[in-house]
């Protein structure tokens, strides 16, 4: 018997140990191949689909292949069966023999999950929001306020008593502002202006506003001023009560402020709104008027990280760890078959180019160079409009234009290695063009698409990512990381859709750069030194 080994030059075994001697690169390396390897087996990890299932004495591995619906329920169905629904289902549990094995992760990529399958907080929830104070005043030409229409909120220092006191003395009135005051006092027409004025006494502020203004036949006596209360966000409070109505910690302020009259009739709206959508309230609580508008938990996408579903709910519904999962295996996947199609296009191209040199290698240098020129996302959008996006469609659009730059560097070693005795001595022996090219030249001139093979491949996962983002990637429903951060842009408090994606692009893409590193250095013949 002939057993074949694969066995390594001295020079080859030199290098890899001085790569695996670089702990942070042979680390990465087998970080990357285990996580590769993992998103491999992703059927078996995250599945709607049972691994196994025992039914009336026989088993069935749905995870290998399709079963129909009629095999577990003989409703004469042959679509797709709902498994989880089948396992709940007091027929199937009927017969304590039948058994369900699912993944441990039971959802997949493109799983939409039931709303009912999420626990829910209990009670109901209330909240206070503080409605904003307005009242108006009138002053003449020097400023001083003739009348009160309800603004003494705005001018807390004085009392009830406004008229005869200065505008100036309570707030920091604006240029622009007065301007527009006596404007409308000169019987000018002038346009409605709003402004944010600061109390000459505290960090108070309040809208004020002017009504347009047309000339009229005498001018003006008094021109009226609009105070509107500005409240923060931050005003808001809210009271969480359980089924039973009782207040669970911690209790804001407002409630503990509120009457025991308040307080009953907000009770008593929160029971009715436990079973139905009651109309908010509003009520008094001290001198603030407040809207008190009543809240039950609710399901919505997308959702964030509970029990089951330990990275959050996408805006689909969909499992986010799954997505994480299958989009990491679509992602290295096409990264390797890409730079493999650009790496074996470099190489024909660079190893005919420097090969035989002269008007050959000047004719495919010129056509390189309008080959780079054409614009690639363009070319991208049409053939998607005209076939439709797809992984083939990307791996082919890519693979026409990444061999370029491996090309060059291959091209270079061809035209140093060709005069090298070796060669010289091949063409003596009669060999043939194609066999010094591959056979003899190429394995000496292999370091750089070695070197650059980490380098590209993090180059083509962050490429892939970028089209997703921009939607000229893959396909949806197709998991992509890209997409994901897609759907974080537009629901930017999702912060689950932007941390967990952005970080496996991260890790895988600090991983590439490690083993690219590391490999450069395993290459390199000068040990790196230190000043000390």
């Amino acid at each position: 018997m002939i057993f074949f080994r694969f066995q390594l030059n001295p020079i080859a075994r030199k290098r890899w140990a001085r790569f695996r001697g670089l702990r942070r690169a042979w680390f990465s390396a087998i970080a990357l191949v285990a996580l590769f390897l993992i998103s491999l087996c992703a059927e078996l990890i995250c599945n709607r689909d049972p691994l196994a299932v025992r039914y009336n004495e026989h088993w069935y591995f749905p995870v290998l292949n399709f079963q129909p619906e009629d095999r577990f329920t003989g409703n004469g169905r042959l679509t797709r069966p709902d498994y989880k629904r089948i396992a709940a289902d007091p027929a199937f549990r009927a017969n304590s023999h039948n058994r369900m094995f699912f993944a441990p992760i039971p959802y997949g990529p493109n799983e939409i999950i039931r709303p009912e399958s999420i626990p829910v907080p209990p009670g109901i929830s209330l909240l206070f929001t503080p409605q904003g104070q307005s009242g108006s005043i009138q002053i003449d030409s020097a400023g001083i306020i003739r009348r009160n229409l309800g603004a003494n909120a705005f001018f807390p220092s004085t009392g009830n008593q406004l008229e005869g006191q200065s505008l100036a003395d309570h707030w920091i009135i604006p240029a622009s502002f007065q301007d527009a005051i006596k404007t409308r006092l000169r019987n000018e027409a002038a346009p409605s202006l709003a402004v944010v004025l600061t109390h000459a006494r505290s960090t108070f502020q309040a809208h004020a506003s002017l009504a347009s203004f047309q000339p009229r036949n005498s001018p003006p006596i008094g021109i009226r001023i609009t105070f509107e209360e500005i409240i923060p966000a931050a005003a808001a409070q809210e009271v969480r009560l359980d089924d039973a109505v009782n207040p669970l910690p911690p209790i804001p302020a407002l409630w503990l402020a509120c009457s025991a009259q308040t307080r009953a009739l907000l009770l008593d709206g929160a029971r009715k709104g436990l079973s139905e959508t009651p109309d908010p309230i509003d009520v008094e609580i001290g001198t603030r008027p407040c809207r008190v508008t009543f809240r039950k938990p609710e399901i919505r996408w997308p959702y964030p990280p509970v029990a089951n579903h330990w990275l959050g709910i996408d805006n689909a519904g969909r499992d986010v760890l799954a997505r994480l999962l299958y989009g990491l295996r679509i992602s290295l996947s096409f990264g390797l078959i890409l730079v493999g199609i650009a790496m074996g296009i470099g190489i024909l191209v660079g190893a005919i180019q420097g090969y035989y040199g002269g008007r050959i290698d000047l004719a495919g240098q010129r056509f390189i160079e309008i080959w780079s020129a054409l614009p690639f996302l363009y070319i991208m959008i049409l053939l998607g409009a005209v076939y439709g996006r797809g992984f083939l469609l990307l791996l082919v659009c890519y693979g026409l234009f990444n061999w370029i730059g491996i090309s060059y560097y291959l091209r270079a070693e061809f035209l140093r290695l060709r005069h090298q005795p070796f060669v010289d001595a091949a063409r003596v022996m009669g060999l043939k063009d194609r066999v010094i090219m591959f056979r003899h030249i190429l394995p000496n001139a292999l370091v750089p698409v070695i070197t650059f093979f980490p380098f590209s491949l993090v180059g083509a996962i962050g490429s892939l990512a970028a089209l997703d983002y921009l939607g000229f990637g893959l396909p949806p429903p197709t998991p992509s990381w890209g997409e994901m951060l897609q759907q974080a842009q537009q629901f930017r408090w999702a912060w689950w859709l932007i941390l967990y994606p952005s970080l496996a692009l991260f890790i895988v893409m600090l991983l590439g750069i490690f083993i690219g590193e590391g490999v450069r250095q395993a290459y390199d013949p000068h040990r790196p030194s230190h000043w000390e």
